[in-house]
């Protein structure tokens, strides 16, 4: 007989980095990975934000382990990678959150700009997975989560560079399911619609006055069928499932966490 192992459980003896893991979407699916078993490094360029949500994770699960290094940065994402395993031992799950989204078309976006959204959003995700998939491969296996946006798929006006790093998330995270399946590592993508997270209060203070930054986000969530905002919980949820073995059998696979949204066409019948 099968061995029945509990979803709290589900996630023990695993290990997992959360690039971007200190806030919102990413200090939510730590906390998830670390309530389920997993041992939990928590990667960001942010040393006291990193310290902070270290220190939130003590107690929960094995903890945290804390990681500061740019994502962009290769030698800082070596050394951060190598920590981890001093620390943890093999590498099981890895999670590519870290993201930035400026406004601006390609004609009002400066090349440095542009440049350090496809560094943070595209190159970040390259970089985790160039140190995580030999890591993994030794251990005879694991399972990347890319988090990349609805905007991958469709796109608001001006977020010409956000939307390019995003689809190249899912392009990526296709390339790489084929390139790794040998090796016994799934690779997987989420796609999140609008989310309670500090980079949608980013966005909404970018174009909304202060006192009209809380009636613009819920009329974002309005926009989804399902008629509200999504919580940084949820995305974590379909991530840590993306993670553990229950998800055997995924991988090149995008799961939007949406709302319902990407599947809707934007035609009203009359009343």
């Amino acid at each position: 007989m099968g061995v029945t192992v509990s979803v709290s459980d589900e996630l023990g003896g695993k290990t997992a980095i959360v690039t971007g893991g200190a806030s919102g979407i990413g200090f939510a699916t730590a906390r998830l990975l670390a309530e389920r078993g997993a041992l939990v490094g928590i990667l960001g360029h942010d040393r006291g934000a990193v310290e902070h949500a270290v220190t939130e994770l003590d107690g929960v699960g094995r903890g945290a382990i804390g990681l500061v290094a740019d994502v962009a940065d290769e030698a800082a994402m070596a050394a951060a990678f190598e920590d981890f395993e001093r620390q943890a031992g093999a590498l099981s799950v890895l999670v590519c959150n870290a993201g930035i989204q400026p406004y601006g078309t390609v004609e009002g976006t400066e090349p440095s700009v542009w440049d350090s959204v496809l560094s943070v959003n595209l190159r970040g995700a390259y970089l985790a997975s160039h140190h995580a998939v030999p890591r993994m491969r030794k251990a005879g296996g694991g399972s990347i989560v890319l988090v990349a946006s609805v905007q991958g798929h469709a796109t608001q006006q001006r977020v010409a560079a956000y939307t390019a790093s995003k689809g190249g998330l899912l392009a990526l995270s296709r390339a790489m399911a084929i390139d790794h399946a040998e090796d016994g590592i799934r690779v997987n993508s989420v796609s999140p619609g609008c989310i309670d997270a500090p980079m949608t209060h980013f966005s909404a203070q970018m174009n909304a006055a202060p006192d009209k930054v809380d009636a613009l986000i819920s009329s974002w969530g309005q926009m989804q069928p399902l008629g509200r905002v999504g919580q940084p919980s949820e995305v974590a949820e379909v991530i840590a499932f993306l993670a553990s073995d229950r998800a055997s059998f995924c991988t090149g696979s995008d799961f939007k966490v949406d709302g319902g949204l990407l599947a809707k066409l934007g035609v009203a019948l009359p009343d």
